[in-house]
């Protein structure tokens, strides 16, 4: 039952995402009324993959060694400077077309990496494939990329001090709600 939940959590964030992609003339049509289901779709996905993670029984496919955490945390801090560096606009930003898509890979296949269950594989595979989907639908539907403008360097720093706070913060909270994310605990 559980890995049903967490798969149609799955089917509906990437359907909720791709929609615009996959059915523009009909997300088009609803406008800004368009924006609440859509953003209702995007909770109850997240509500069913949380509980769809929660609920189903662990099926081990693999156990990831030890070291293996370092490489699930720097691809995390990754995923959380790639953000920062979006939403700061840095010069990086000029060379990525897509940071924040690029940031979700990052993050979901470092969970990958270390999280050898089947719902793990479902959760982070299935957004793995969905992010990098959707790189590929935008990029066909907009080939044509305009290179944000020349950014100030010291954003960068700010980008790596933001990551690092992020990171942080989100993994004591994860450490709270499960596993402890830096190793050694």
């Amino acid at each position: 039952m559980g890995n049903l939940v967490l798969i149609l959590g799955v089917a509906l964030w990437a359907g909720a995402h791709l929609f615009k992609r996959l059915a523009p003339d009909r997300r088009a049509a609803l406008g800004e009324a368009g924006k609440g289901p859509v953003a209702l779709a995007l909770l109850a996905s997240i509500i069913l993959m949380v509980l769809g993670y929660r609920w189903a029984d662990p099926v081990w496919l693999w156990v990831a060694p030890g070291w293996m955490v370092h490489l699930n945390n720097l691809l995390v801090f990754i995923g959380f400077y790639l953000f920062a560096v979006s939403g700061l606009k840095t010069r990086l930003h000029q060379k990525i077309r897509h940071p924040q898509l690029s940031g979700f890979k990052a993050w979901a296949l470092a969970h990958l990496l270390v999280v050898g269950t089947l719902q793990g594989v479902i959760l982070f595979g299935g957004l793995l494939a969905w992010a990098v989907i959707a790189v590929i639908s935008i990029n066909r539907a907009e080939p044509d990329w305009t290179r944000p403008p020349e950014a100030a360097g010291w954003k960068e720093g700010v980008a790596v001090v933001a990551a690092l706070f992020a990171m942080l913060v989100v993994g004591q909270i994860h450490g709270w709600l499960g596993p402890w994310p830096f190793g050694g605990a």
